[in-house]
């Protein structure tokens, strides 16, 4: 993720971080759908790892994992998936999940998978930084990062620790409450990130709620990188599975401003 946002930084731009869940439609699908995100100009993809209590989730990827968990989709095929996207692409690549799947899965375990196929970072909503210090140490010994959220309520203690403890980027919460594209941004977003970006040493990307062109161009010399969830997995689900990938990569080439 350094190179990432390096490479952001070198050409003065705000990138774009595509959230998918994987497994809807289905695993082949989701392959397609990652390499088209890319195409588009996402900059890193995030690859849900579909759970049955996902509580920072708002409907529309709620919906996305049952219809994934219904398929049978395991962590294995994500694994699958980032390895298929790897022999063709060098998007970065974000696992993103809930502690849950982790735990079972092992973490030791689930670092080294993660690590041989391909992927970059961890994203893990439930897990804060003061419980992490064993996943970190496994992450870090295959070469992971892992990256912490920070939101609205957090304190200057707890900003100060999710910048020491975060590698890569910072994810930051746009607003209170669950993931969901939204017609308008929370009116105070901005001061926020004002303030934010005076404390923290690691590049910030803003998710929840981002799901327009207008919502990049208010952000865009604000934060390193925006964060499109809710508006692309609704979009693959909006019609038939095999325009998937491309009602995908229009959502992304529509918040860019490239079509």
């Amino acid at each position: 993720m350094n190179r990432t946002f390096a490479h952001l930084k070198k050409e003065g731009r705000c990138g774009l971080v595509a959230y998918v869940t994987c497994g809807d439609p289905g695993v082949d699908a989701t392959v397609e759908i990652v390499l088209a995100l890319a195409e588009a100009g996402a900059d890193a993809v995030e690859l849900g790892i579909p759970f049955s209590d996902p509580i920072a989730d708002g409907p529309v990827i709620q919906a996305a994992s049952w219809r994934a968990l219904e398929r049978g989709t395991t962590i294995d095929d994500v694994f699958a998936v980032a390895r298929r996207v790897r022999a063709k692409s060098d998007v970065a690549l974000i696992a993103f999940s809930y502690l849950n799947p982790i735990m079972r899965y092992e973490v030791d375990r689930f670092a080294a998978n993660a690590a041989a196929a391909g992927i970059d970072s961890l994203l893990v909503t439930d897990l804060p930084p003061e419980s992490a210090a064993g996943a970190r140490q496994a992450l870090k010994s295959r070469g992971l990062g892992i990256v912490f959220l920070l939101a609205p309520t957090s304190s200057d203690a707890r900003v100060r620790l999710v910048d020491r403890s975060s590698d890569g980027f910072i994810y930051y919460v746009s607003t209170t409450g669950v993931t969901g594209a939204r017609r308008d941004l929370d009116a105070k977003l901005v001061t926020r990130l004002e303030a934010i970006r005076g404390q923290v040493s690691k590049p910030l990307a803003v998710g929840f709620g981002i799901s327009k062109r207008e919502h990049y161009e208010a952000l865009e010399d604000k934060c390193e990188a925006v964060v499109v969830g809710s508006a692309i997995v609704r979009a693959i689900a909006d019609g038939e599975p095999s325009g998937a990938a491309e009602r995908a990569a229009a959502v992304v080439r529509g918040i860019l401003g490239r079509g």
